[in-house]
């Protein structure tokens, strides 16, 4: 009977996408409708299924998976600290003030959340409908991070300034809910041990950092097929930080938590997250939310007059909770985006989901209560992202163009620069020769600095930019701004060598760093090369209406797809495949992957808008 109700579940978690997809429901999110299945086949309903010790088991383990996951989920660059004065090119698109930076709202909105939070908490211990005042509060301060994440993925907002004030309250949404789930079930669980003993989780994820700090440097030179290193790792941190976790009488999804934020700081490439959603998504978790669906009996829940009564209750305490937010995020976006922003914070289901199961683990909550609680966080997860869909539209600054800045103006640069200003880009140039100064400031914009130290140029904002290019003769100098700009967080940095001494000495450091080297005299013989063995080429090059292009995939929904299948696959050609720093000969079932460099031509109109596409981080 067991394996029979597993084959049940199993199926379900294969038609339920399927059946989404044929029927184009997209207003409602995965997990929901693996809990509504569940629902259905379980007792509520059909009663096809009954939770067993085996399901049970993987249950545990797909939220153990879930919650490795979230944590592997969080993006610590948001947090890194960055100017808060605004460049020239940002003040000129800013529509709010300067003063208030992502982690400084976020952390405003936030903090309403735990207020409000706290608030309806204390209202429901003196009504008496709800006594445990701290899990009350822990569960109205949750938000569902996941959930998040794929709404601000299918609007394409991951990359903005929006979807990282969203992201990053999101992730105090999971963060700070854990934390103080961990305090409550050391407090009150009859299995706890000293409070002191949670600093050994901290200590054991540090070693674990440092010791395999290393490992992701290497692995891919030795990974193979039948070795798996990275997976293998992944599990083992798992394993080891729930282990731990339980030692010490914290839970296990704190454990598990803690390991995907392990994992997230060695860097993980893309193609290792992939893999550990396929078995995350593609088997456990389906399992855990199926089986929550399965575990709640409407039929016993719904008679209780009580029960229908928290139900609504809960449901506007957690929208009421996240209120606050709105206000705050009214002073960076328009009115409308404000409220889609709140509604979007509103939806609350993995944390719940945890915090439920520790509650129960604990008997500090009634069966009755917990589904309440769970079927009033599922009304969150259908209504707010309607109401996220039905209120966002684009800000100003999502329609400004891609910021370039030269450092260096001279016969090399500035011709490029000329030719960018008629295409999507805002060029700004910056010398420290007056004599170039005068030479060129008529025909781009330019800047003339005294000096061009690392600090002047994070002073000047000349490193808050999209593309840095580093044009200037000095090649030392140019090793060394590199450097400078990208631990300052420059996403794509180019930069000069006409020195080959000086290119030898650095170039396997730069290209470990992301940064992007030319040599003058040999991207001319490379140029002449082509023209002889492919006279076409000179032609590509002084067409007028058509041009090479060269791009990163950085947005998910081009990813796994294969050339042929892509929309705009009759505007473009594709010539080469770039991936892991070796050239692939694409041909129309090349998939293309994330991360791929794309070199191809296009038209000029047409291609432009197809590489932005395609390189909108999502």
């Amino acid at each position: 009977m067991d394996q029979v109700s597993l084959v049940i579940i199993l199926l379900a978690a294969l038609l339920i996408p399927l059946i989404m997809a044929k029927f184009k429901i997209n207003s409602l999110p995965t997990a929901v409708m693996e809990i509504i299945v569940g629902i259905v086949i379980g007792p509520s309903v059909f009663n096809f299924v009954n939770t067993s010790d085996l399901i049970s088991q993987l249950s545990t383990i797909g939220v153990i998976v879930l919650l490795f996951l979230s944590g592997l989920e969080i993006d610590f660059s948001l947090f890194k600290k960055r100017r808060t004065a605004l460049t020239p090119l940002e003040q000129k698109n800013a529509v709010n003030t300067p003063k208030y930076s992502p982690v400084r709202l976020s952390v405003y909105a936030y903090s309403t959340i735990i207020v409000l939070s706290l608030l309806l908490a204390a209202a429901f211990k003196v009504s008496g409908l709800f006594s445990d005042f701290w899990l009350a509060a822990i569960l109205f301060g949750t938000i569902s991070l996941g959930i998040v994440i794929a709404a601000l993925k299918e609007q394409e907002l991951l990359s903005k300034a929006f979807g990282q004030k969203i992201l990053l309250i999101s992730v105090f949404g999971e963060l700070v809910p854990m934390m103080g789930l961990t305090l409550y079930a050391s407090v009150y669980g009859s299995n706890s041990q000293s409070l002191w003993l949670l600093l050994l989780i901290l200590a054991v994820a540090a070693l674990l950092l440092l010791r395999f700090k290393p490992f992701f440097r290497f692995y891919q030179n030795i990974n193979k097929s039948t070795t798996q290193l990275d997976i293998r790792l992944a599990f083992f941190l798992i394993v080891t930080m729930v282990t731990v976790a339980e030692s010490v009488g914290a839970e296990n999804i704190l454990g598990a938590f803690v390991a995907g934020i392990v994992l997230k700081l060695l860097n993980p490439s893309e193609t290792t997250r992939e893999r550990l959603d396929a078995i995350g998504y593609g088997f456990f978790i389906p399992i855990f939310f199926i089986t929550t669906g399965v575990d709640l009996n409407l039929r016993t829940l719904l008679t209780s007059g009580k029960t229908l009564l928290l139900i609504p209750l809960f449901f506007l305490a957690y929208m009421v909770a996240k209120i606050g937010g709105y206000w705050v995020l009214k002073l960076r976006f328009k009115q409308a985006n404000a409220l889609a922003g709140t509604a979007l914070t509103a939806t609350t289901m993995t944390m719940v989901l945890a915090v439920l199961r520790v509650a129960k683990s604990m008997k500090t909550i009634t069966s009755d209560q917990s589904g309440a609680f769970l079927l009033a966080a599922l009304l969150t997860c259908v209504i707010s992202p309607l109401i996220f869909n039905k209120f966002y539209s684009a800000e100003k600054e999502d329609l400004v163009k891609t910021a370039v800045h030269f450092i260096g103006a001279n016969l090399s640069t500035v011709p490029v620069a000329q030719q960018l200003r008629k295409g999507w880009y805002d060029v700004s140039m910056y010398t420290n020769h007056p004599e170039n100064y005068q030479t060129y400031h008529a025909q781009v914009p330019v800047t003339l600095m005294e000096n061009f130290t690392a600090q002047d140029l994070q002073d000047h904002g000349v490193f808050d930019t999209d593309i840095l290019v580093l044009g200037h003769i000095d090649a030392e100098r140019n090793y060394e701004l590199a450097k400078a700009a990208k631990a300052y967080g420059v996403r794509r940095i180019i930069v000069r060598f006409e020195d080959r001494n000086v290119l030898n000495e650095h170039e396997d450091e730069l290209r470990e760093l992301g940064v992007e080297v030319y040599n003058t005299p040999e991207a001319n013989i490379t140029l002449l090369r082509a023209l002889i063995e492919s006279p076409s080429t000179l032609l590509l090059l002084n067409d007028t209406e058509n041009s090479i292009y060269e791009v990163r995939v950085l947005n998910h929904l081009y990813t796994d797809v294969q050339i042929k299948n892509l929309q705009f696959a009759q505007d473009i050609t594709i010539s080469q495949v770039i991936r892991n720093r070796k050239l692939i000969a694409p041909n129309g079932n090349t998939t293309i992957m994330y991360g791929d460099r794309l070199i191809f031509t296009g038209n000029k109109q047409t291609a432009a808008q197809i590489r932005q596409a395609l390189a909108t981080a999502n």
